[in-house]
């Protein structure tokens, strides 16, 4: 009952907000970054450490120039979120574009499911839109599940505006399975740089100079299925502009070692966010389980 209310609530203010044009939408995300850094200082502990051990090279006041930064990016992000549920396919195609998305066409030509490797960086959620351009495959995005009911079907209905059909993590593989069975062709999302809960961990990979537990389902099931994979490196060009470049992998990545994969991916991940710290997702305790503990910085 308790959910339900908070959700009947919630509702009728989250659908104005998604009616709200970009202009007034950003006014009203400036606002909220007032509240949440300012007043609020939502998650600023941990943000401040995973700033200090990612990029011990910046000083204090660099490193606070790229916290405040973050916060009005994810600021942004939340009300882009939001703004989903009524946006214009015309709108969010501009908003959100591919530069090679010829490379997507033919890996549909070759007849197999493809798994796609994304970090939480500029907008994973709009990259959903490329559902919108596929032709003989569906997408499929692998998230984790909401435990309110209603807030979970409410996600659910708002990427599955761009057409994707979201796989609960524990669903994931006798999903896809069934799916490589009955003969449906995919591209399927994978977050890969979330950390794990410690108990499944099951490999560790380098992240700015610490190992850390990462996801390597995407690797996995695109080994035993025989798919293919290739990583989308999301930009933010502008403030509600992203686009997104797709970067292949080798055909036979069967023969590639296990874990190499993911390694690569990290490792583009993590050069792509020191190029532009702002547009990470600093929020998440990423360096919680680390092995390899750097010297601490005082926050």
């Amino acid at each position: 009952m308790m959910q339900f209310l908070a959700y009947i609530i919630a509702y009728p203010f989250l659908w104005i907000i998604s009616i709200l044009p970009f202009r007034l939408l950003y006014i009203l995300s400036d606002v909220t970054y007032f509240f949440i850094y300012t007043l609020i200082g939502y998650r600023k502990k941990t943000v401040r450490l995973n700033l200090e051990l990612a990029l011990p090279h910046l000083n204090e006041k660099e490193r606070r120039e790229v916290e405040k930064k973050f916060y009005h990016h994810f600021c942004d992000s939340l009300f882009e979120m939001i703004k989903t549920l009524n946006i214009r396919d015309e709108e969010i195609k501009k908003r959100f574009t591919f530069t090679n998305f010829d490379l997507v066409h033919e890996y549909e030509a070759k007849g197999k499911s493809v798994v796609v490797l994304i970090g939480h960086y500029g907008s994973y959620e709009w990259l959903l839109v490329m559902n919108r351009y596929l032709t003989t495959h569906q997408g499929f995005g692998i998230y984790k599940v909401i435990r309110n009911k209603y807030f979970n079907r409410l996600v659910k209905k708002i990427r599955g505006k761009f057409n994707a059909r979201l796989i609960g993590m524990k669903s994931t593989i006798p999903t896809m399975r069934k799916n490589e069975r009955d003969g449906v062709l995919g591209f399927y999302g994978f977050i890969t740089d979330q950390s794990p809960k410690i108990k499944s961990a099951y490999y560790w990979s380098d992240f700015f100079g610490m190992e850390v537990p990462v996801h390597v389902g995407g690797e996995i099931m695109a080994k035993k299925l025989g798919m293919n994979i290739m990583f989308a490196r999301v930009e933010k060009t502008a403030r509600g502009y992203y686009k997104c470049t797709y970067i292949p992998v080798e055909e036979n990545i069967k023969d590639i070692p296990n874990f190499e994969i993911t390694d690569r991916f990290m490792a583009m991940l993590e050069e792509q966010i020191k190029q532009k710290p702002e547009y990470y997702l600093w929020t998440h305790n990423r360096f919680k389980h680390r092995k390899n503990n750097p010297p601490h910085f005082k926050a």
